[in-house]
């Protein structure tokens, strides 16, 4: 399929004007400057690596994983513990307005948010994870999953004040915390387990990644509408070899230690989106599959996604695409207008 590029000339020049001064790359899962494989003997060797980066752990890695729904409203920037999450999955929640559901399981933030309310469908790709499932309100259809036990979980609506903590910093609804003290109290008190590492990803080996396909692309703007607030840019540091993130041009840090969002795979699938209240709440396709852009080490290849176990998933053909050892960064958007009009390129 012969690509289509869209140049994109006003974006490093407004991300330049907002990075007056580096922010800070690091993350707590080893050699952030790196891609975690120094060969591929050396990686079948090591006994212990986390499931959801591929990256070595020191021990068994056997925590489960712990999903947060993270608000994503310019109110609620810049948001904390955002940049130690394995997996970020971002979709429109109502409107034009994104959210994430942050992934935890190789690391654990001390504090985490604003945490906001559910949706089904993050609820549907949580249960992927066989994850802990947190956050401080509902819709509807979320809220019949989660009271009639779909999903292990605690929420704000029943926690606000004790296992939640409110910021003064911040106006409500941006200003809900938990802390993972916090839900490791909330999980014993509900007889949660938190032990059960999620089963693996498939990560590229060392030589694969020397072969990798793609065509040369550095950086790449998603459009979720004609609100640039929620617009949302990713640059590929060609030194940390990461892709630094950004938000309508103002890069993505954490409100605590100022460390920058920079991750290692960038995917972006297109599905359908039907809006099904006046509020603007959407229903969301995540089992049909459909196509792709997955980018890595400075290149992008179109691919397929498709949905296994509740998780989504590149693919080409039937073969699936392993993501280059570190975190991930997983967009989702509508078909209407599509990977095409919505994927803005700079080669």
């Amino acid at each position: 399929m012969k690509k289509s590029l869209f140049v994109f000339l006003f974006l490093l020049l407004t991300l330049t004007a907002c990075n007056d001064e580096p922010k800070d790359v690091s993350n707590h899962n080893g050699n952030q400057t790196g891609n975690g494989v120094k060969d591929d003997q050396g990686l079948e060797d090591l006994a212990t690596l986390y499931p959801l980066t591929g990256l070595p752990s020191n021990t068994e890695s056997t925590d489960r994983a712990v999903t947060v729904m993270i608000n994503n409203h310019p109110d609620a920037r810049p948001q904390t513990g955002l940049t130690d999450a394995d997996i970020v999955y971002e979709l429109l929640a109502e409107g034009e307005v994104t959210r994430f559901l942050a992934v935890y399981q190789s690391y654990k933030p001390k504090v985490v948010g604003p945490v906001r309310s559910s949706r089904d469908y993050y609820i549907e790709l949580a249960k992927g994870y066989n994850s802990l499932y947190i956050a401080h309100g509902y819709s509807p259809e979320a809220k019949k999953l989660l009271t009639n036990g779909y999903i292990d979980n605690l929420n704000g609506m029943e926690y606000d004040g004790t296992l939640f903590k409110r910021s003064s910093a911040r106006v409500a609804p941006h200003n809900s915390y938990i802390s993972f003290a916090n839900i490791e109290k909330g999980a014993k008190a509900n007889n949660y387990s938190l032990t059960g590492a999620p089963e693996p990803l498939l990560f590229l080996k060392a030589t694969e990644l020397e072969a990798m396909e793609g065509e040369e692309a550095k950086s790449v703007s998603i459009n979720y509408g004609k609100n640039p607030s929620f617009n949302s840019q990713f640059i590929y540091d060609e030194d940390a070899q990461k892709y630094i993130r950004f938000s309508n041009g103002e890069q993505t840090v954490d409100n605590e230690t100022n460390a920058s969002v920079a991750v290692d795979n960038v995917f972006i699938v297109e599905t359908s989106h039907k809006v099904v209240d006046n509020k603007g709440r959407k229903e969301i396709d995540l089992t049909s599959g459909g196509q792709a852009y997955l980018l890595q080490h400075g290149k992008w290849q179109e691919v397929n996604w498709k949905n296994i176990d509740g998780r989504i998933l590149p693919f080409k053909g039937d073969k699936q695409v392993g993501f280059v050892p570190g975190k991930t960064w997983i967009n989702i958007i509508p078909s209407t207008p599509g990977l095409k009009d919505a994927v803005i390129w700079k080669e």
